[in-house]
């Protein structure tokens, strides 16, 4: 598949990935977060003959929960001595 636009939809604690796939099945679909931050979704939709009244009709809605944010780095102490 070419770049197929996303609606993406924010929420508190998520955001929501909402992808037009007509024609591909749940096993034609991959799914993977790469370097903890990067969302791939891919597929390949096999041609088949078309049969009559066939439905090309898929939408994939991926759920991500957002990660709580970093906490802030403490400042390192350093002891000083004096001779």
């Amino acid at each position: 598949m070419a770049a197929t636009p996303a609606d993406i939809k924010e929420y508190p604690n998520s955001y929501v990935f909402v992808v037009d796939m007509p024609g591909l099945k749940v096993g034609d679909i991959k799914v993977q977060v790469e370097d903890d931050n990067v969302l791939l979704i891919s597929g390949e939709r096999k041609r088949e003959e078309e049969k009559e009244g066939a439905k090309y009709d898929g939408v994939l809605t991926v759920t991500v929960q957002k990660l709580p944010p970093p906490e802030p780095k403490k400042p390192k102490v350093v002891e000083v001595k004096v001779n």
